[in-house]
């Protein structure tokens, strides 16, 4: 025994005779030629499993992205007004804010409700008025102009700037005169009826969001405090930040800066429930991709359970020799660790790579089937986004990797519990 012992010790003097009795276990040509196709079956579960895992995060983070861009091209990345939804101040609060590094650029607007009416054709809108030349710093409604601009909107020329889907309801052009009706009513001899006031139609924008396209109307500051009758008074101010993702930690600042009683929101309060669905939504995906990963891992434990079957009679002559129940163990969690090793890096590598080539690979796929995924007619957004966090993929690879690992356990220790009387007794 320990001449044997002392063989083995001299025949693998550079690395531990488990870990090169594993690795030969699994580059072995087995006589079962089964269990080599079920352990190729596993490393690609696995390896398909991750690259699925990748792509959809990295398809879902694009949406997002996408999302957020358009959004916060209309929205404000912070909004400063007072307790009564008004801002006496505007000019100063402005100077005040500007003074913050990380704030780019500020501009007023007046907020307010307003049905808009054209020949047979009525729509509610919301009515915002602002001065084209600072809006342009804030918004990126100016590049989105499908007709017409923002300079067009000259004060007292009453002059309105359509969403191009509020457009299309109203069935009006540019030069078309809509009747806007605001609830702020006057008072005359047949007692309180609304206000109407008519603009000429001098823009229409499209965004990519229904929300705004179908109810947003822009017309200038002065015609809205006219119209509103807020006086030298605004609604608000809207900063843009050189980071939109320090917009919390600005805002904080701005709170401790200004002095007065002033209300200062974020983008993440006011859009809080949409990103906050959408980063649910990419959770929940996560999880049941990841019992793809799940499944296929656990594929490992039948391909182990098999071997340890097909090699009782080597189990028993490595324990005669001298080899102990752990390093038996060992040996077969080496070759469920190099399964799961393969199959996790080949969709590491297959995922990131068409993550980063979906721009490429989707149209592709649409020439070849003749088919559209996003059609412009029904989506915003026709084209496949992609964006590859790689903290989402040194995640997924660990995570398969441990499921890969603890389906080796059972296998392996079923194999250390072998009895070598046992397993000899018919060779």
């Amino acid at each position: 025994m320990a001449h044997c012992c002392q063989q083995i010790q001299l025949k693998f003097p550079v690395r531990p005779y488990e870990l090169y009795i594993g690795l030969r276990y699994t580059r072995a040509k087995r006589r079962n030629h089964f269990i080599s196709f079920i352990s190729l079956i596993s490393m690609l579960g696995i390896a398909l499993g991750v690259a699925a895992l990748i792509v959809v995060l990295s398809v879902m983070n694009g949406f997002q992205d996408e999302l957020r861009n358009r959004i916060l091209g209309v929205a404000a990345h912070i909004e400063i007004t007072g307790f009564d939804n008004t801002l006496a101040d505007w000019q100063k609060v402005a100077a005040e804010s500007r003074k913050e590094p990380e704030v780019q650029a500020a501009a007023p607007y007046v907020m307010g409700q307003g049905l808009l009416a054209y020949d047979q054709a009525v729509q509610g809108s919301v009515v915002r008025g602002i001065l084209p030349e600072q809006e342009d710093s804030v918004t990126d409604i100016g590049h989105k102009m499908r007709a017409g601009s923002l300079a067009a909107l000259r004060p007292g020329e009453w002059g309105i700037v359509l969403g191009a889907d509020l457009a299309r309801i109203l069935a009006v052009q540019l030069g078309d005169k809509v009747t806007v009706i605001t609830p702020q009513g006057q008072i005359t001899p047949a007692g309180m009826v609304p206000r109407l006031k008519q603009f000429k139609v001098v823009g229409i924008f499209q965004i990519g969001m229904y929300e705004y396209d179908s109810g947003l109307a822009l017309i200038n500051l002065q015609d809205a405090q006219k119209l509103f009758r807020t006086g030298d008074h605004v609604s608000g101010l809207r900063l843009k930040l050189d980071n939109l993702d320090r917009a919390p930690q600005v805002a904080r600042k701005l709170a401790t800066m200004l002095n007065g009683d002033y209300s200062i929101r974020d983008w993440t309060q006011s859009h809080t429930s949409f990103f906050s669905a959408v980063q649910m939504e990419k959770r929940v995906m996560f999880i049941i991709l990841l019992l793809i990963v799940a499944v296929a891992a656990f594929n490992i434990v039948s391909t182990l359970v098999m071997v340890v079957t097909d090699k009782q009679p080597d189990i028993a002559i490595l324990r005669t020799l001298g080899a102990s129940p752990g390093s038996i163990m060992k040996i077969f969690m080496v070759q469920g660790a190099i399964i799961g090793l393969i199959g996790t890096a080949t969709g590491l590598l297959s995922g990131v790579l068409l993550a980063l080539n979906i721009g490429t690979v989707v149209p592709f796929i649409e020439r070849t089937f003749g088919v559209h995924f996003l059609s412009s007619d029904v989506y915003q957004i026709s084209e496949l986004p992609s964006k590859l966090e790689w903290n989402d993929v040194w995640v997924i690879g660990l995570v398969a990797l441990v499921l890969s690992w603890l389906a080796t356990i059972y296998p392996s220790w079923r194999a250390s519990r072998t009895n070598p009387a046992e397993a000899l007794r018919y060779e």
